[in-house]
């Protein structure tokens, strides 16, 4: 047999795509990975007179 007739050797894992674990992989990423948190408020600083007001 010549070296024209020999079929390519398969490199990486046999019987996996390269579209199949690229897909595997960005789906994975998808699943692992947290929603975000939702943006904190921030409010305008209170006074203490007005966080803590005491009955009098």
């Amino acid at each position: 047999m010549s070296t024209a007739q020999r079929e390519p050797v398969p490199s990486g894992v046999a019987g996996v795509s390269m579209r199949d674990l690229l897909a595997a992989c960005a789906a994975a990423k998808v699943v692992s990975t947290p929603p975000p948190a939702p943006p904190v408020k921030r409010d305008v600083r209170r006074g203490a007179g007005e966080r803590c007001r005491k009955v009098a």
